[in-house]
């Protein structure tokens, strides 16, 4: 999948709606939210280290209501962590 390839080794980039299309496939349990748990088997299922603490603080960055879980308003945000401490590149 080429939005995997772009995760793992961050020298290809994606679109903003392909970037929002994967977050969506990290939604587990599917209650429209991506949860700390979420995005740190993301950042492990794509050999990142550290997965627990970046999922930690991908979700303290990007959750501007306080609820714990990135929802579809807090995208943006999340995009902007991951390309600064992820190495993800969105064009």
């Amino acid at each position: 999948m080429a939005i995997k390839s772009a995760i793992v080794d961050g020298k290809h980039g994606m679109t903003m709606e392909q970037f929002k299309i994967w977050i969506k496939t990290l939604d587990v349990d599917k209650n429209g939210k991506i949860s700390k748990d979420e995005l740190s088997d993301a950042v492990r299922g794509n050999g990142g280290w550290l997965a627990g603490w970046k999922g930690k603080r991908g979700i303290r960055s990007a959750d501007s209501n306080g609820d714990g879980a990135i929802d579809e308003s807090e995208i943006h945000m999340l995009a902007a962590f991951a390309q600064k401490h992820l190495g993800i590149k969105i064009i």
